[in-house]
Formats: C-alpha cells, structure tokens, sequence
C-alpha cells in the first residue's frame, strides 16, 4: 500500500520546511510513503527548498494557475506515480503531520473513499465569530448541495482512495474543496470526517484577500459546479421561487373575484400580470430543469467512459 502526500505550493520557501519535518515517516498499514510538490508558479525558492530536503516529486508550472487546478494535477500525478491513497495537505503548516495516520485509516478499512479533516470549528481560537458563522452556514449548504454530513467543508486536509482520485475532475482555479465535495456527492463516493488538531497561523491566507472575497470566489464556484451536476435540483427550487409568489396571487385573485362581493371599479389587470410574469418566468425554470435532468444522463455517461479510460491508460503504464 503507497501512500503519496500531496502539497500545492505557492510561495512557501519560509513555511515548507516546517510543514515537510512534520510529516509521517511511516505508518500502519502502508509500506511506502512518498511527498509531491506542486510549486503553482512560485516566485520565491520554494521548489528549491523542496528539493533541498529531499522530496521525492517536484512539479512546477511556469505561472501561477490557482490552488484547484494545482491540486487536480497533484492527484492526476499521484495515481500515476502509484499512489493507492493521495493525501492532500496546505505548505502553511495550519494541519498537523501526525493527524495523517488518523485520516487514512478509514480509507485503509474500506469504510470510505474520500476522508476529510474536520477542525475544531467552535473552539478555534483563531476564527472570529464572524468567520465562525460563514463555515457553519457553508458547510450546511454543502450539505444540502452534495449530500455529505461534513461539518467542516472547507478543510483542504483530506485523505482519497485511488478510486475517487480517477472520479473527480477538478474545474475551478480557486479551490477544490467546495467542488470535490459536490462532485463526489454526484457519483456516490463514501465520505468520512475525521477530527484533528490544528497549528498555530503562520501566515495569513494566500487563497484570499477576505472572508467577503472567499464567500464570493465560493459561492461561484458553488453555483458553477451545481449547475454542472445538479441543473435539475437548482432549477427546480428557482422555479418554486417563482411558482409560489404566483399561487398566492392567482388565490387572492379567486378570493377577490368570487367570495368577497364584486367591485366593479376596482382593476385586477396588474394582479394578473404580475402572476403572469411570475408564472412565466416559473415555467422557464422548470423547462430548464427537464433539459438539465438530460444533460446529466449524458455527464454521468461521459465521466464513466472518461472513469475507464483513465484506468485503462493507468494499466498500460503499468505494463
């Protein structure tokens, strides 16, 4: 059984070596346990100093292409080096090295494919209030949108079998941790969460300049990949946000017109445009519901056919 450890890096030449003594060296359950770097187009000596202590696999891109997409090459990478379980860590030292036993452990006995480090959220002493609200309130909609009770969906702290390595397909540059989640709930991939600890902040966050600044680049990214894989679910509840306004104003219609006595000087045309409108506007939503549902028959088959190919070219590696 190998164990890769995967770090996207951007920048890190102060924080890597901190984060690379703390790594595991061995650990039950696996033979062979190897680290990744991919240096995202760093502009500091960051692959040099990966290199200086001794890290197996260095990749570098030539310009800094975003956290997600460094990542969805990083696990890429690592099956193709033979990982049969990729763990993914920040080069900022915000998790604990030894924490990684715990995090594979329910992938090595079969209970999941994807296991996620969940951080003390209410007793982080680093996190205001404030921030403490947003991770709850994100991680309930992730809930909603991917089916995964995870507490702490915004931990890039995780742990993927080979099987949900060849599964996902990262699109964002932003993140994957929102992505990964909703993907995987797609594909009926099994999740875990596994409690850790947590260091104290080095730095401060390289992936965004503010909470407000995340919600945002989240929230799109949210948006973007339900529409991808969830169109029937998203468009169906818009069009109730429609269709609702538009029953109450059709009843109060009927109520006005026949139960109370008629008022022959009052007008019921804007009432009755207004429902249309909202009627309308409701019907609109719910064809494009029907069209996502067909849409999503045909992703399902392509990523299956693209789930194969990558196994078969993954064997004739091998070979």
């Amino acid at each position: 059984m190998k164990l890769i450890i995967q770090i996207p890096c951007f920048n890190e030449e102060e924080t890597l070596p901190i984060t690379l003594k703390a790594l595991p060296k061995s650990m039950r359950g696996i033979e062979k346990i190897e680290c990744l770097i991919i240096d995202d187009g760093s502009s500091d000596r960051t692959s040099i100093v990966a290199k200086e202590y001794g890290v197996d696999h260095i990749f570098r891109f030539e310009s800094n292409r975003g956290l997600g997409q460094a990542f969805d090459f990083g696990i890429k990478k690592a099956v193709e080096l033979g990982a049969d379980i990729v763990v993914n860590t920040d080069a900022d030292n915000q998790y604990q090295g030894k924490d990684i036993e715990k995090l594979v452990q329910p992938i090595l006995e079969g209970k999941s494919d994807i296991a996620i480090g969940c951080r003390p959220i209410k007793n982080h002493p680093e996190f205001s209030l404030i921030k403490k609200l947003f991770q709850f309130l994100g991680s309930w909609v992730m809930r909603k949108l991917s089916g995964a009770n995870i507490p702490d969906a915004a931990s890039g702290f995780r742990a993927f079998s080979k099987q949900a390595c060849l599964r996902l397909n990262i699109h964002s540059k932003f993140s994957h941790c929102m992505e990964t989640l909703i993907q995987a709930g797609a594909v009926d991939l099994r999740f875990s969460c596994v409690p850790i600890g947590i260091n104290p902040k080095q730095r401060e966050s390289r992936l965004f300049k503010s909470i407000l600044h995340y919600i945002w680049n989240s929230g799109k990214t949210m948006l973007a990949v339900s529409l991808h894989y969830n169109p029937t679910r998203l468009f169906t509840f818009t069009s109730l946000i429609f269709l609702l306004p538009s029953l109450l104003i059709g009843l109060r219609f009927i109520y006005l017109v026949y139960v109370q006595p008629f008022d022959g000087n009052r007008s019921y045309i804007p009432s009755l445009i207004l429902l249309a409108v909202l009627g309308g506007i409701s019907t609109v939503f719910l064809g494009l519901a029907l069209i996502g549902e067909f849409f999503k028959v045909h992703r399902r088959i392509n990523e299956q056919i693209l789930f194969e190919i990558k196994k078969i070219t993954l064997n004739k590696n091998k070979d």
